[in-house]
């Protein structure tokens, strides 16, 4: 019999509230301020605000909603929560290692200093942090859609390509608008080249896959499916606000069609009703 998900409790609807919150004033303060630096007033606390506001509120937006996040899977997942948070760790900081040295899966690219102190010489301690912030939601509603009854693969595939979904936004974001990592090659695409795509779905089945694998003992059946995916799209929000502010449309077109079009495919596969918090299955 499969774990029955209760209805989000009062701190994790606070929690998703506040992230929503602080993404709302950190886009809003990059299409005022950020965009058109020349409207801070000269000198004074908001000029110095801005000297480090790029490295300050990426860094903190990724540890608010890793404190946010971990408030659902505290409370329903207990210590076992360490074990998948270690696995994802793990295995996205490997690809990302291998990737910035030898451009493999993503293709070749290098982080700047604004993501904080690193792990090994190249690759940000936040970033496969960042990683497992977007696996746990993509996983939860893939395998909530699809079903308990899907198979493992298909619960995997379909979870790996919400996270590809995110990246859409996410890379003409923060490396075209914002210098958090180059490219040592441009593509298409804001710059980026295609095969990080194709990597970004490589990584994404091999996280997706520990997830599940996992999931059973690890008892993530019990996370709430609907403050998961309004938890998704707290995060979608802060690179596609960024590029609504820059009027870079195409990215957040491409974005929205994308996850709409995996909410559609995967309830029509399933034959499911829209995702609720009664069973995550």
């Amino acid at each position: 019999m499969k774990p029955v998900a209760a209805p989000a409790h009062r701190s994790e609807t606070a929690g998703l509230v506040f992230l929503f919150a602080f993404t709302l004033v950190a886009v809003v303060g990059y299409g005022i301020f950020g965009l058109n630096p020349a409207r801070l007033p000269a000198g004074g606390f908001s000029r110095r605000l801005y000297n480090v506001s790029f490295q300050l509120f990426a860094q903190a937006q990724i540890l608010i909603a890793l404190a946010i996040l971990m408030i659902p899977m505290v409370r329903r997942c207990g210590w076992r929560l360490f074990v998948p948070l270690a696995a994802v760790y793990v295995l996205s900081f490997l690809s990302e290692h291998i990737g910035t040295g030898y451009g493999i899966p993503f293709g070749g690219y290098e982080y700047t200093g604004l993501l904080g102190a690193r792990v090994g010489p190249r690759v940000p301690a936040l970033i496969p942090v960042s990683w497992f912030l977007m696996a746990v939601p993509s996983w939860v509603m893939a395998r909530a859609t699809l079903g308990f009854r899907s198979r493992r693969s298909s619960r995997v595939l379909a979870g790996a390509a919400w996270l590809v979904a995110w990246d859409l936004a996410l890379d003409p974001a923060m490396s075209a608008l914002t210098p958090y990592w180059r490219w040592a090659e441009t593509g298409p695409y804001y710059g980026m080249p295609w095969m990080n795509l194709v990597g970004w779905y490589v990584t994404g089945v091999v996280l997706l896959g520990v997830l599940d694998g996992l999931a059973d003992w690890a008892r993530l059946d019990a996370l709430p499916t609907r403050w998961m995916a309004g938890y998704y799209g707290a995060m979608v929000l802060m690179p596609v606000g960024m590029l609504a502010a820059a009027g870079a449309w195409l990215a957040v077109i491409v974005t929205i069609v994308a996850i709409a079009a995996l909410a559609s495919v995967s309830i029509l596969r399933s034959g499911a009703a829209p995702i609720r918090d009664s069973v995550v299955a």
